[in-house]
């Protein structure tokens, strides 16, 4: 009788700390990373305000040449809409909304991830002038992790794995640009 008080006792604390360690938690993060590129504002807008084209550059695009790939809309317009599903885990499947566009500017997209886990994230690009034929381009993600999910935070370095990711993806962007 004893055992099953103490294993009772020990499953409610640790029940208990599952459930207190997420209060103290954040929830919500953001990671952004830039690059700085030798072509015209302009030009470097029209190539990413076309969400296709990320698959020429997105680190995710390129994980498995099998992804199934679909789209929905006009590209480069708001509502335009594409999707992804991979038997791969760390591409999974999900969709792309481009929801807002700042013409010359800012395009904000909504990332609706199925697989491997349901979630609803923010992402943008957006460009700055440095010069007659220089720009700077950031792109950003913002999540939010609801209670009591967001004690994964504590073992997930967001920073690391999407900033790496976005790192490499406008390295690659800024040699496909400079080609031109």
């Amino acid at each position: 009788m004893k055992f099953l008080k103490r294993l009772g006792i020990g499953l409610a604390l640790l029940i208990g700390v599952v459930l207190v360690i997420p209060l103290f938690t954040k929830s919500e993060y953001s990671v952004v990373r830039e690059i700085t590129v030798s072509r015209p504002k302009d030009e470097v807008f029209a190539y990413i305000q076309l969400l296709k084209n990320q698959d020429n550059f997105s680190v995710w695009a390129n994980m498995d040449k099998q992804m199934k790939k679909s789209y929905r809309g006009t590209d480069g317009t708001v509502g335009f809409v594409s999707a992804w599903e991979s038997a791969d885990n760390n591409v999974g499947a999900g969709e792309q909304e481009i929801k807002k566009i700042l013409p010359g500017e800012r395009i904000d997209y909504e990332l609706r991830f199925l697989k491997p886990m349901k979630a609803t994230n923010e992402a943008y690009m957006k460009v700055e002038s440095l010069g007659e034929k220089e720009t700077k381009i950031f792109w950003g993600f913002h999540a939010k992790t609801p209670y009591p999910f967001n004690a994964m935070l504590l073992f997930f370095d967001a920073e690391r794995l999407i900033g790496n990711a976005f790192a490499e993806g406008l390295t690659n962007l800024k040699k496909l640009l400079e080609k031109k």
